[in-house]
């Protein structure tokens, strides 16, 4: 029997209706197209012309996305392997010139992604999607995440958006940020925090 290929669309924009291809599931979640639809008409035309960072992005369908309703440039960052490849396919699919792939460990390579988001003199919006931390070896993933949404500079951010496992206690004050709103979707949330 063949493998059966994951597949989504991109849902509106310049690059509406685009395939892309999603990695294993052993290797990534993909966002749900409820929580997509959801979180895009909550920013609507924010992102127009925005950068937008996507944390842990796997196939790229958040940043890619954002990326066909008008933001300026994508930064995805993933370490998976067989993800990356999958990441570069559907990137080619859109406008590669506006896209930059950060290969690696997302919290080690954040520092770096934040400094060119400085230099440009430009806010960014970072959407983190870690995976559940049932995964195996993902225990303080969730740990981490909170660490690195403190850690972040209020100067380069303008929104910071979580997506996580629904009942996950998100403290109310991060850093600079502070939670905004909350949104359930089932067994996943997203969670919006703004300095």
């Amino acid at each position: 029997m063949k493998n059966k290929k994951f597949v989504k669309k991109i849902i509106a924009g310049k690059y509406k209706g685009k395939t892309l291809h999603l990695p294993s599931k052993a290797t990534t979640r993909s966002s749900k197209s409820i929580v997509l639809e959801s979180f895009f008409n909550t920013l609507q035309f924010d992102i127009v012309e925005s950068v937008f960072v996507e944390v842990f992005s796997g196939s790229g369908s958040i940043g890619l996305e954002a990326l066909s309703r008008g933001a300026s440039k994508i930064f995805f960052m993933e370490k998976d392997r067989e993800a990356l490849k999958i990441l570069q396919k559907n990137i080619a699919q859109t406008d590669s010139s506006r896209c930059e792939v950060v290969a690696g460990d997302s919290f080690e390579n954040i520092k770096s992604v934040i400094k060119r988001v400085q230099k440009s003199n430009e806010e960014a919006y970072i959407y983190i999607d870690p995976p559940f931390s049932i995964r195996e070896g993902m225990e303080d993933i969730y740990e981490k995440t909170m660490q690195l949404i403190a850690s972040l500079p209020a100067n380069a951010v303008r929104m910071v958006i979580i997506e996580h496992m629904t009942g996950l206690e998100i403290p109310e004050k991060l850093g600079a940020f502070s939670i905004t709103k909350s949104k359930k979707f089932g067994n996943t949330s997203l969670t919006y925090l703004m300095a």
